[in-house]
C-alpha cells in the first residue's frame, strides 16, 4: 500500500494508476413466415418448454375453449420471454468466451463443483488493478506510459457459512518473495525463476496474473482458484453498471494528476470521476499509497452498502447487468468464465451483514530508506484469521493519528457532544428496578472473532468515513 510520500526514489509515469471504463439488442422482428424457434440453453429449454403428456383429449366447449385460447396466448408469452432471456443470457455470455483468461494453479479445487456458491470451504478472490493504459490514449501514450502493473491488489475472502468476508488490500510497494511461476505468455518455456525482496507490484509485468495469486498464497498459507484483472476503463464501466457510489470528502479535493475535484460533503460518482477518485494518491491523507488505500475503502464499503440497499445482490437482472460489465471489461481467470458461477460469487454475499464485512490493510512498515514496505508483525494475525476462516475485529483506534487515514464524519473531540446511548430494554441484576426473583438473561454467544492488533487499520461496510485532503 505505499506509494509512499514520494519516496526517494521518485515518481514514475504509472505513479498515479489506482484501480485500473449494454444495452441488450432484441433481435428484429420478421413477419411471417415466422423464424425458427431459438434455439435455448439447456437450463432455459427445461425451465420454459412443458413435458409432454399422452391421455385422451378432452370435449370442446365454449369455456374450454376460452381457455385453451388464453393457454395458448400465455405459453407463447412464456416461449417469447424465454427467447428474450435466451438473447440477453447470450449477448453476456458470449463476451466471456471471447476474452483472454488466465490458468490458476489452484483452479482444480473447482473441479466437480457446480457453482461457487455451492462450495464449501469459501472462496479466495483475487483482483487486480492494472495501470495499463487504454489504447484510445484517454490516460497518456500507452506504449510510453505504460508499466503493466498491478498497483492495486486485493484478495476478497467469503467465508465458508457465507457469515463474513474480509477484502485484504495489499500496499503497491510492498516486498515479497515471489516463488518460481509459469510465463503466461509461453507457458511450456522455462517461465519466472523464484525472486526475493522484489515490489508485489512487479509481478503483473513479470508472472502475471496468476504468478501474484501463487505469491499471496505462499505468504498467507490459503489457496486462491479464481481472479481477475480490471484496467482504467473497466473501472469506469463498472462504476456505471451500479448506477454510481455515494463518497464523502471532508475537505475540498483538487487534483492535477488525477483530474478528480470534488467540494466538501457527499458525492455520488461514477464513470471517470469514479475512476479518478479511486486513483487519487497526491490528493489525500498523505499523499502515500497508504492513503489511497484508504479512500478506496471507503469506495468499496459505500459499494457493499449500495448493492445491499438496493436489492442488487438478490436481482439477477441487476446482477447479470453488471456480470456483463465484469465479463466484457476484465481479465478473469478461466474458473470465472462460467457466467453462473460469477453470479454466485456475488450472491454469496447478499445476507451477510455489513459490519461483518470488513476492509483490511494488509499491515506493514517502512524500510529504513523509506522506498519500500514490508510485512509488520501483525500480518500473521491477519493471515492467521484467513487461515482459520474467522471474522476479525478492528482495534477502535486503529486509525487515530494515522496520516494515511479515513475520518468518521460523526466524530467530535467535545465529550458533551458524544452520542447518549439508549437505555438497556433489559434491566440488569441487582438494578433496582428490577422485580424481584427476575434473572438476567444470559447474553447470546458472539461469534467467533479475531482481534486484530492496533496497528491494524481498516474499516467495516457499515462504517461510513470519509477521505481527507491532502494538505502537506
Amino acid at each position: 500500500m505505499s506509494d509512499l510520500i514520494d519516496a526517494p526514489q521518485g515518481d514514475t509515469p504509472t505513479d498515479d494508476d489506482g484501480v485500473s471504463d449494454g444495452h441488450v439488442r432484441l433481435p428484429a422482428v420478421i413477419p411471417p413466415p415466422a423464424p425458427p424457434a431459438p434455439r435455448l440453453p439447456p437450463v432455459l429449454m427445461e425451465a420454459t418448454v412443458p413435458p409432454a403428456h399422452h391421455g385422451r383429449l378432452p370435449r370442446r366447449g365454449a369455456g374450454r375453449a376460452l381457455a385453451k385460447g388464453v393457454g395458448a396466448m400465455l405459453a407463447v408469452a412464456l416461449v417469447a420471454s424465454g427467447a428474450i432471456a435466451a438473447y440477453a443470457v447470450s449477448s453476456i455470455v458470449t463476451p466471456v468466451a471471447a476474452k483472454p483468461s488466465v490458468k490458476f494453479e489452484s483452479e482444480q479445487v473447482l473441479e466437480s463443483v457446480p457453482d461457487i456458491g455451492a462450495m464449501e470451504g469459501g472462496l479466495n478472490f483475487l483482483l487486480v488493478g492494472s495501470d495499463k493504459r487504454p489504447a484510445s490514449g484517454a490516460f497518456g501514450d500507452p506504449d510510453i506510459e505504460s508499466g503493466v502493473l498491478n498497483d492495486v491488489t486485493m484478495l476478497l475472502h467469503i467465508s465458508q457459512d457465507h457469515s463474513h468476508a474480509e477484502v485484504v488490500s495489499f500496499p503497491r510497494d510492498l516486498l515479497v518473495d515471489v516463488p518460481e511461476c509459469p510465463d503466461p505468455e509461453d507457458p511450456e518455456g522455462f517461465g519466472y525463476s523464484a525472486r526475493y525482496g522484489v515490489k508485489i507490484n512487479t509481478i503483473l509485468n513479470d508472472g502475471g496474473m496468476g504468478c501474484i495469486a501463487k505469491t499471496l498464497e505462499q505468504m498467507l498459507g490459503i489457496t486462491i482458484p479464481v481472479g481477475g484483472v480490471v484496467e482504467f476503463d473497466g473501472v469506469a464501466a463498472l462504476s456505471e453498471a451500479v448506477g454510481g457510489v455515494e463518497v464523502c470528502v471532508v475537505d475540498p479535493i483538487d487534483d492535477a494528476y488525477t483530474g478528480l475535484v470534488l467540494d466538501p460533503g457527499s458525492h455520488v460518482i461514477k464513470g471517470y470521476e469514479a475512476l479518478a477518485f479511486l486513483r487519487t494518491r497526491h490528493a489525500v491523507g498523505d499523499g502515500s499509497d497508504l492513503a489511497r488505500i484508504s479512500s478506496q475503502q471507503t469506495f468499496l464499503a459505500s459499494l457493499a452498502r449500495t448493492l445491499q440497499s438496493a436489492g442488487t445482490l438478490g436481482d439477477p437482472v441487476k446482477l447479470y447487468g453488471i456480470a456483463r460489465a465484469v465479463v466484457t471489461n476484465m481479465t478473469l481467470s478461466s474458473g470465472l468464465q462460467d457466467l453462473w458461477r460469477l453470479v454466485s460469487v456475488a450472491r454469496a454475499l447478499q445476507s451477510t451483514d455489513l459490519d461483518r464485512i470488513a476492509f483490511i490493510q494488509y499491515p506493514t512498515v517502512y524500510t529504513d530508506d523509506l522506498s519500500a514496505v514490508v510485512p509488520a508483525a501483525s500480518a500473521s494475525v491477519v493471515a492467521s484469521a484467513l487461515q482459520q476462516d474467522i471474522a476479525v475485529q478492528f482495534d477502535p483506534t486503529a486509525t487515530d493519528g494515522t496520516p494515511f487515514g479515513t475520518v468518521d464524519p460523526n466524530a467530535t473531540d467535545d465529550p458533551a457532544e458524544e452520542p447518549v446511548g439508549e437505555p438497556s430494554a433489559t434491566p440488569e441484576a441487582g438494578d433496582p428496578a428490577a422485580p424481584s426473583g427476575t434473572a438476567t438473561p444470559a447474553p447470546s454467544p458472539e461469534p467467533t472473532t479475531e482481534a486484530l492488533p492496533g496497528d491494524v487499520s481498516g474499516q467495516t461496510a457499515a462504517d461510513v468515513r470519509c477521505a481527507a485532503a491532502n494538505t502537506g
